[in-house]
Parts: structure tokens; C-alpha cells; sequence
């Protein structure tokens, strides 16, 4: 895989985001792996603003893997707000989250997310699915976001 787009990972948990660094590097997944630890870190890098402002001209990342359970502001409200900016209306946003819950998951689709991935317990089936992820996101996928499609 090309290493040009970028993935911006969401994740407050340390381990949590050891545990994706690691398993996309084991599966190939080789583009860039920026990470924010809040809701309202995500919102400021994807729009410019704060201690982002440098990126206020930057392209968007190609993919956002968001978890629900944040500080200072949940996934559900980032992905709201990602859905109400024109600029990043169609960006995908795939949730990757512990949560097993069936409100959880009807609320993510209902405020426009593109995948709901459950964090698989296993080592080697987080692996495959961040693979899979790679895959699907980064080189199959076409976005209608200049320079987002696979």
C-alpha cells in the first residue's frame, strides 16, 4: 500500500492506540497514523483550528477511525459536527470502539457514520480487521473528496 494518505486515529487510550499502530504496521498498512486523544482535538485538526491552525491548508486525512468513548467531547458529537461541515461532510469515518451496544450503534449510522467496527479481543483478530480497514479504506474505496479515494 502507498504510504501518502493520511489516518487519523481518535483514541484516548494509550494501549488502545499501541494496539492499532502495531497491528496495522503487522498487517501492511503503512500510511501515516496521526492521533488525537479527545473529541475536541479531532474537530480542531480536521478544521484547522487551535493548536492545529498549521493544518488550516492541509489536506484532510483519508480515513478517521473514531472511538465513542472520549473525553471533553464524545464520537457521537464529533461525528456529528464531521457531518454538518461541508468540507467534511463525506470524509469516512469508520467507528472503532469496545462498545458492543445496540444504541451505540444506531446512533453512530444515524448520525452518518461509514463503518461501526467492534475492537476485536484478540491480538491477531485486531490485525486482520485493521488490514482489512487498510484495504477497504485507503485503496478500494472512492470518495468523492479530492484526494480521499483509493
Amino acid at each position: 500500500m502507498s504510504s501518502s494518505r493520511i489516518i487519523l486515529l481518535v483514541e484516548d487510550n494509550p494501549d488502545d492506540v499501541d494496539l492499532t499502530q502495531r497491528a496495522f504496521q503487522r498487517a501492511g498498512v503503512t500510511h501515516p497514523l496521526e492521533v488525537v486523544e479527545d473529541g475536541m482535538d479531532a474537530l480542531d485538526y480536521l478544521f484547522g483550528r487551535g493548536v492545529f491552525s498549521h493544518r488550516r491548508h492541509e489536506p484532510l486525512p483519508s480515513l478517521v477511525l473514531l472511538d465513542l468513548k472520549l473525553p471533553r467531547l464524545g464520537g457521537h458529537e464529533v461525528l456529528r459536527q464531521i457531518r454538518a461541515d461541508p468540507r467534511t461532510r463525506f470524509l469516512p469515518v469508520v467507528i472503532l470502539t469496545s462498545s458492543d451496544e445496540e444504541k451505540d450503534l444506531v446512533e453512530s449510522y444515524s448520525h452518518g457514520c461509514n463503518s461501526y467496527v467492534r475492537k476485536p479481543v484478540s491480538y491477531n483478530e485486531f490485525v486482520e480487521a485493521a488490514r482489512q480497514l487498510g484495504v477497504y479504506w485507503l485503496e478500494l474505496n472512492r470518495s468523492p473528496l479530492p484526494g480521499v479515494s483509493g
